[in-house]
């Protein structure tokens, strides 16, 4: 069996290309191998033993060519960051996934399954408890609370705080253009999946962690962007008040949550979480990294805020762990083991740095009064 792997030259690609290849598995891989994610080019430990093919997946000679002879298809590659080519998210995420059913429907190639990446971005706010009104589905919050620097989310009814609650897969409410051009991507897969008998995928990832995590994509997470400044004796700098609540999960994990609905029919026009084992705090998290980095240093915290950045996100998996999938590793072995990654890579610097001064000077990180 033949799978094409597109963006497999990434993080979540990669190493979806070595556990297919362990498993028996012949690997295509398909990547435009970007500058701003693989500045050096393609990266080493992009497996020998896959096929690799230069090209853009909104490139329709390239991706024609990808697709010809293969038995099924993970549809990984993304655009990803805070910045404001909105366009370019579309073009990227969305139409690519439009164009990949129009070549498989159109050349009647033999593809069994598609599995898209998708993102926890699709939620939103996500779902929260108010205790006078229940579950609420808030929108986004407005720019002129986060400059006041109230950071909690309140019942659009009553007011008063509303507690956060674990996000399954029954309501969406993306608000930023990734968020979006996801959900639009997912729609397609499953609506035209559908009506030409391909069985698609759709799995919402959570936070993904561990080694090959690029360190050059401004979008690549906080365990990059703290490990690289704790390593250089510099504080984690931490958003809002470092309260808000997040779900992270092993590379390895994820892999294996690739493959298994791969494999399963049960799987087949269903949409699935990929989530951590439980919700921890940005503080939290700091600290974690801190103790594994070796150093006592505090996060500052200086009442910054990324605009478009949700509140709370935790997800709830129980629908793929009846699959028989459980996220395995625990966030402490998650940070260990990317720590001692990084520590091996020839050039440790402060990379988010010099994009985060480009997003303070687009208004995408501001300061609260």
């Amino acid at each position: 069996m033949r799978v094409l792997i597109t963006g497999g030259a990434g993080f979540i690609g990669s190493h979806t290309s070595d556990l297919l290849l362990e498993r028996g598995y012949e690997v295509r891989i398909l990547d435009n191998l970007q500058h701003r994610v693989h500045p050096r080019g393609k990266p080493s430990y992009v497996p020998k033993d896959a096929e690799f093919v230069l090209g853009d997946v909104r490139r329709r000679k390239d991706l024609e060519k990808a697709l010809k002879g293969v038995d099924y298809v993970f549809h990984l590659a993304a655009y990803q960051d805070y910045m404001l080519d909105f366009s370019t998210f579309f073009h990227v995420n969305t139409v690519s996934t439009a164009l990949l059913f129009e070549l498989i429907v159109m050349n009647r190639f033999s593809v069994r399954k598609i599995v898209l990446a998708s993102s926890q971005a699709v939620y939103g706010e996500g779902k929260y408890q108010c205790e006078k009104h229940g579950v609420i589905y808030p929108s986004s919050r407005p720019l002129e609370q986060l400059k006041r620097g109230q950071w909690e989310l309140k019942c659009p009814k009553c007011g008063e705080e509303i507690k956060p609650l674990k996000i399954d897969e029954t309501r969406v409410n993306p608000h930023t253009a990734y968020g979006v051009s996801k959900y639009a991507s997912e729609m397609a897969a499953y609506n035209l999946g559908r009506k030409y008998e391909i069985p698609a995928v759709n799995l919402r990832y959570s936070i993904v962690q561990g080694p090959r995590n690029s360190f050059y994509n401004a979008y690549s997470g906080i365990c990059r962007i703290f490990t690289l400044r704790l390593l250089r004796d510099l504080a984690p700098v931490v958003y809002e008040d470092g309260r808000q609540l997040r779900d992270y999960v092993y590379i390895g994990d994820v892999a294996r949550a690739n493959l298994l609905v791969m494999e399963k029919d049960e799987a087949n026009y269903q949409t699935f979480n990929v989530g951590g084992r439980k919700g921890t705090t940005v503080l939290e998290f700091a600290k974690i990294l801190a103790d594994k980095c070796g150093k006592n240093i505090e996060p500052g915290i200086p009442g910054e805020f990324r605009f478009g950045d949700t509140r709370h996100t935790v997800s709830d998996s129980s629908k793929l762990q009846s699959l028989g999938w459980e996220p395995t590793t625990p966030l402490e072995r998650i940070v260990e083991e990317y720590v001692e990654w990084v520590k091996t890579q020839p050039e440790i610097k402060d990379y988010y740095s010099e994009a985060e001064k480009i997003m303070k000077r687009m208004g995408i990180v501001q300061t609260s009064t």
